[in-house]
């Protein structure tokens, strides 16, 4: 069913294309147009079932799905807006629209998830007692397989095309099968026992649904907070760009993301310093070029020569990668060299830091500085140290 559909609407369903703004757009109007179509049909037979049983716990069951109604109206409209082209005043186009969307999307589920809240408090303060008729048990019933329809649908969508916004509405409606489940038990252990139970069941439901909407909330809105890249995409770049035997190492690596598909990635890579510049010029296009084809992504690579001939260097760079490793063993170094003069040589040298340590980079300094000696065979010796802190989040 799912794969009928995506033939249906999709131009182009192929797992490696699934990242160009137009594939995405058709699989959000997809994704936006079912869930519309399926939501106000629940919608309409869950008020039809909470009229007819008085149930405010079934009432707002119907709510909810009217909600989410909206929010698909939402999620169509975002993808349709993140799939336009760059413009002057949007360069990096407008795919972060589509982080927006589900961000809505969460306040949306909040916001339900909030009245519901009040509704049912007040049903428990005059609490009634709701019978289970077969009409309503039986719409209750379909409306529990379409939801984990839905969900299903809604993930496998968002695992190919990598949507957070897909993924927070797959969660919104894994999050209303288990809260029409609840619902439905809940008014079958009342019918029996007798039991006013109906305001509670709506308070249950009320709190998945804030439980979903906070879930969601946080999901997107990390990717425009600023969010650390997945770590596999981080070593598939690493691992490309030391598979060129010339590339000695890579550091200062960072990843802006401006939405699916639109990612930008610089990093500084070492070479040897005595190498012929046009050849080192050439290699680095052709490193960039195959990242943006592998990775879909956009790549600037940063030159370092670093001198591989110097002994002096080579000690000495032995004994600062020691003494930062002294303060954290997940700490290193790069941009290593020496420069001389005529009373004294400065050994520069940039340390990278994970996030989380919590020591002052002056403090980072002093200690790194004291373990490195004043001279060596002769040469006085100055350390000038600039710390950086890791931006792809490992620590």
């Amino acid at each position: 069913m799912i794969r009928l559909l995506i033939r249906q609407f999709v131009t182009k369903p192929l797992r490696g294309c699934t990242d160009e703004a137009t594939i995405r757009k058709q699989y959000g109007t997809m994704s936006g147009g079912v869930g519309i179509a399926l939501n106000l049909l629940l919608f309409t037979g869950k008020l039809i079932a909470g009229l007819i049983s008085g149930s405010i716990a079934i009432t707002a069951d119907a709510l909810n799905n009217l909600s989410d109604a909206g929010s698909s109206i939402v999620t169509l409209v975002g993808f349709r807006m993140a799939g336009r082209k760059p413009d002057i005043e949007h360069p990096f186009g407008h795919g972060r629209i589509e982080y927006i969307s589900g961000m809505i999307v969460s306040f949306i589920i909040l916001m339900m998830g909030y009245q519901l809240l009040m509704d049912s408090i007040g049903k428990i303060r005059s609490p009634e007692l709701v019978g289970l008729e077969l009409l309503p048990t039986g719409i209750l019933l379909v409306s529990i397989l379409v939801k984990m329809w839905m969900a299903h649908f809604n993930s496998y969508l968002a695992r190919e095309i990598h949507s957070e916004a897909m993924k927070a509405t797959a969660a919104d409606s894994r999050s209303d099968a288990i809260s029409t489940t609840a619902l439905l038990v809940g008014m079958a252990i009342g019918s029996y026992f007798q039991l006013p139970l109906d305001g509670w069941l709506g308070l249950l439901v009320s709190l998945l649904i804030l439980k979903t909407g906070f879930g969601a909330a946080k999901d997107t809105i990390s990717p425009l907070l600023g969010q650390p890249p997945e770590p596999e995409f981080i070593e598939k770049i690493e691992q490309t760009v030391l598979s060129y035997p010339e590339i000695i190492g890579i550091h200062d690596l960072i990843v802006h993301n401006y939405g699916p598909g639109r990612v930008m990635v610089s990093l500084h890579a070492e070479v040897d310093g005595d190498g012929e510049l046009f050849h080192l010029h050439d290699l680095i296009d052709n490193i960039e070029r195959e990242l943006g084809e592998k990775m879909s992504c956009m790549v600037t690579i940063h030159l370092d020569p670093i001198d591989t001939h110097n002994p002096l260097l080579d000690q000495l760079k032995e004994t600062a990668l020691q003494a930062v490793q002294s303060v954290d063993g997940r700490c290193s170094i790069h941009d290593v060299r020496l420069v001389s003069g005529p009373s004294h040589n400065n050994l520069i040298f940039d340390i990278l830091v994970p996030h989380d340590l919590k020591m002052a980079d002056e403090e980072i300094k002093t200690k790194v500085s004291a373990q490195i000696p004043d001279t060596v065979d002769g040469a006085r010796i100055f350390t000038v140290i600039d710390v950086d802190r890791d931006f792809t989040g490992r620590s």
